[in-house]
């Protein structure tokens, strides 16, 4: 298992310096992480800093709330792209879920998904923010997620009241099927939370520590995105 292939180098930290966005890009190309994953003011800069690398550039949208309209966040998307992403993890709207409004919910999804007619090679992850949300709710999503064909179903943003745990990314895999990924993140700090979530179905880790976590001892240094 090349376990740095699985990675998204995750920094979206508020408080984001250039400075540690150049390291988490050198960072990422040395130890050939699958993405760094980025605020949106960011992507020029390190489509910049990784162009020679085989790194993808991940940025968030409609982050982290995901309660801005989706003409909103097809914008922020389409900008993003022309700045250099070429993978985007968008924030459902967490109330349309709650409230019920699936054909809502199916409607941004196959808006996002519509944007890779354009951009061949894409990849988009619906990040679903699973701490909010009950079991029948996010395998309703999933099924969403199946029928329009988005890439992957991603558990967290890494700042609402939880994570992701075992469970849930059980319950994802198992609605999504092989058709969809699933992404785990929030919480992913050292290698064995990684390899955890690996073994139950996941094919990408979203994380601040992506370097521990591929070491040979388990550090804790990062925040746990």
């Amino acid at each position: 298992m090349k376990l740095e292939k699985y990675i998204d180098h995750t920094l979206l930290k508020a408080d984001a310096t250039l400075d540690a966005i150049e390291k988490l890009c050198k960072e990422a190309a040395e130890y050939r992480f699958a993405s760094v994953c980025i605020n949106p003011t960011y992507v020029t800069k390190a489509n910049e800093l990784l162009k020679d690398s085989d790194v993808k550039v991940c940025t968030v949208i409609g982050f982290p709330l995901g309660a801005n309209v989706t003409d909103v966040k097809i914008y922020e998307a389409k900008n993003a792209l022309a700045e250099g992403a070429t993978e985007l993890d968008y924030v459902l709207n967490i109330s349309d879920v709650k409230n019920g409004e699936f054909d809502r919910v199916q409607t941004e999804m196959a808006a996002f998904v519509g944007l890779k007619d354009d951009h061949p090679g894409l990849v988009i992850k619906v990040i679903l923010e699973t701490c909010y949300l009950t079991d029948l709710e996010i395998e309703k999503v999933c099924e969403i997620a199946k029928n329009t064909k988005i890439d992957f179903v991603k558990t967290s943003t890494g700042f609402g009241s939880g994570g992701a745990t075992e469970e849930a990314v059980a319950l994802m895999k198992a609605a999504a099927g092989s058709e969809v990924e699933v992404k785990a993140s929030g919480g992913v700090r050292t290698k064995g939370d990684a390899e955890k979530y690996i073994q139950l179905g996941a094919t990408r880790i979203g994380t601040s520590n992506g370097v521990g976590i591929i070491s040979l001892t388990d550090q804790t240094s990062g925040s746990g995105y």
